[in-house]
């Protein structure tokens, strides 16, 4: 398996990787056993880059995978989550967010300093590790929060969030800082104030969707940005073809 290196950082990634939102049950109730399953084979396979975030079946991925890793040295694999979702508990629910049987947790957003350290330390519990090696800023765009919202979430971000992931960085329990998101609009605003080593970045550099390639792709070579591209073929649809009101 080839590696790549994380912007200018430290960090090496297989050049393929897990993502975690499938182990959180999105869309339908997984398995113990084939969670176990699939966690085998992509660590059999020489996969060692593993992504996932506490809205991913509200925790439940990241517990899933901390589970799985529990005993596993922890220098040879990689690990990303992402912040800006604070779980804290909650009643138990049978669906959220797509997700089918999460975790009985309640999501509050908070981009500031203290939500990030909240959200961060929620993540390394659940994972049972005391770093992460690339944290993601999770949904920070309009696309996710509407313009009133979003904008504030933005200033509490650039205000003291990333602030907090740079002394989170310079303690060693962060390895490189990004965003992950599906719209390229924020990643550009965010590098024009600060400097980014990866972006995750979903549905918009894919077989079908090239988005990215008007601004971003260039802003990101100039910068040393490095992407982690999700979603390459749309969800499935260029296997199964498009459904009625695709």
């Amino acid at each position: 398996m080839q590696t790549r290196r994380v912007g200018e950082t430290d960090i090496s990634v297989t050049s393929l990787s897990l993502g975690g939102s499938s182990i959180g049950n999105l869309g339908g109730v997984v398995s113990e056993a084939d969670v176990t399953a699939l966690l085998d084979h992509v660590w059999s396979a020489g996969i060692r880059y593993v992504d996932t975030a506490p809205h991913y079946g509200r925790g439940l991925s990241e517990q899933r995978l901390g589970a799985f890793l529990k005993g596993k040295d922890r220098d040879t694999y990689v690990l990303s989550s992402k912040v800006g979702r604070v779980l804290r508990p909650g009643p138990p629910l049978q669906e959220a967010d797509g997700f089918v049987m999460p975790l009985p947790n309640a999501v509050h957003y908070d981009y500031s300093a203290d939500g990030i350290l909240e959200s961060f330390e929620g993540s390394c519990a659940r994972l049972g590790t005391s770093r992460i090696d690339i944290v993601f800023v999770h949904d920070i765009g309009e696309d996710t929060h509407g313009t009133k919202a979003g904008a504030a979430h933005m200033e509490a971000l650039l205000g003291s969030g990333l602030g907090k992931l740079h002394d989170l960085r310079q303690a060693g329990r962060i390895g490189a800082i990004g965003l992950g998101v599906n719209e390229t609009e924020v990643c550009m605003e965010v590098m024009a104030q600060a400097r980014l080593d990866v972006i995750l970045l979903a549905g918009r550099l894919t077989l079908l969707d090239r988005t990215a390639e008007d601004g971003l792709l260039d802003l990101c070579a100039a910068t040393g940005t490095s992407l982690v591209l999700g979603g390459i073929f749309n969800s499935g649809i260029l296997a199964t073809g498009p459904v009625p009101g695709a």
